[in-house]
């Protein structure tokens, strides 16, 4: 696809729940992506273009419903895109985001314990 954006941040090989030591380099890894999460605008930016028809959706599209200028908006895409959480695509002048379900599937998983990672899969 051209234009997309891909990620630059890749998840830790190694859980912080999974029995055993996490190294430094993971755990900064790690902390970097939970980062993005840990703002309230953009975790309602993932959720509003989750949400989305077509499970897209450009800055202008955003801005009312968060109530914060363009440029705001484009910073926390920006953040959540670096993250890996996001993936951009642009089209002519405006840029379209969407979720990268496989990278929100790998934060789910690292911080589910083993066992109880092993009870959801079996269900």
């Amino acid at each position: 696809m051209e234009g997309v954006g891909t990620a630059k941040t890749t998840m830790p090989a190694t859980s912080p729940l999974a029995g055993e030591p996490i190294d430094r380099a993971d755990a900064e890894q790690l902390a970097g992506v939970l980062k993005a999460f840990a703002d309230p605008a953009r975790l309602r930016l993932l959720s509003l273009i989750q949400s989305a028809p077509d499970g897209e959706a450009s800055v202008s599209d955003l801005t009312a419903p968060l109530g914060l200028s363009q440029p705001t908006v484009s910073h926390h895409l920006r953040i959540l895109t670096e993250a890996g959480l996001l993936e951009r695509e642009k089209r002519g002048v405006w840029a379209y985001y969407r979720l990268v379900p496989s990278a929100i599937a790998a934060i789910a998983d690292l911080l589910t314990p083993p066992r109880k990672r092993a009870t959801r899969r079996a269900r």
